[in-house]
């Protein structure tokens, strides 16, 4: 179909209007310029949009087959304001900020979710998806809590990177895949790795060289 040169300009502005329009409504995504394809991944292969500034889609269930959107109130980032301030001193105190933060978005959920009842390592094995995640669910989760705060402004020493996978079925290593920060000064490179502990534990904090070699 060919459109005049009327119609073509108001198509346009019907776009941009209903882009402006979604973007008052959803909030723009976290990070969105810098997220890399990886990281949209995580979103795109579960049909889901990327947390933005206002909430972010929780995934459970195993591969995000059970889902809840999670809006932030300003009590919630008031909460995980004062959680990370703790960690200014250093690149190291932010990593224990993070563990905490990561720690009350697990309470935060636990509750609403049911994953209160939630084991360290589940997997379609255990049968009780409606109450546990597995590394996908909490790879999504973790990831999507660091963007929102990152983009809060909430980092000093850190940024959000790719997730990363283990998984060598010649050394009997089974596959596992983390949520990953990035230390701005050294670049290193640290795993945030919440599906190995149980509900309401501090997740793993670790060099991703080191966490590789885990099994």
């Amino acid at each position: 179909m060919r459109m005049t040169r009327g119609k073509s300009n108001r198509w346009r502005l019907g776009v941009v209007a209903a882009a402006t329009l979604a973007a008052a409504w959803f909030g723009a995504p976290a990070g969105a310029a810098e997220l890399s394809s990886q990281v949209s991944y995580l979103y795109s292969s579960v049909s889901i949009f990327p947390p933005t500034v206002k909430g972010m889609t929780v995934c459970y269930g195993f591969v995000c087959r059970r889902r809840y959107e999670l809006a932030f109130t300003a009590g919630d980032r008031a909460a995980l304001s004062r959680i990370m301030a703790a960690g200014k001193a250093s690149a190291a105190a932010e990593r224990a900020a993070v563990q905490k933060a990561v720690v009350w978005l697990d309470r935060r959920l636990g509750p609403v979710l049911g994953t209160d009842k939630r084991i360290a390592r589940a997997d379609f094995r255990y049968f009780d998806d409606k109450h546990n995640f597995d590394c996908w669910d909490t790879t999504r989760n973790t990831t999507s809590l660091l963007l929102v705060m990152q983009e809060w402004g909430l980092f000093k020493y850190h940024s959000v990177g790719d997730p990363k996978y283990r998984g060598n079925v010649l050394v009997l290593q089974t596959p596992h895949n983390t949520a990953v920060l990035i230390e701005r000064a050294t670049g290193v490179q640290w795993v945030v790795d919440m599906w190995t502990r149980a509900y309401a534990q501090s997740p793993e904090v670790m060099p991703v060289d080191q966490w590789v070699k885990l099994d």
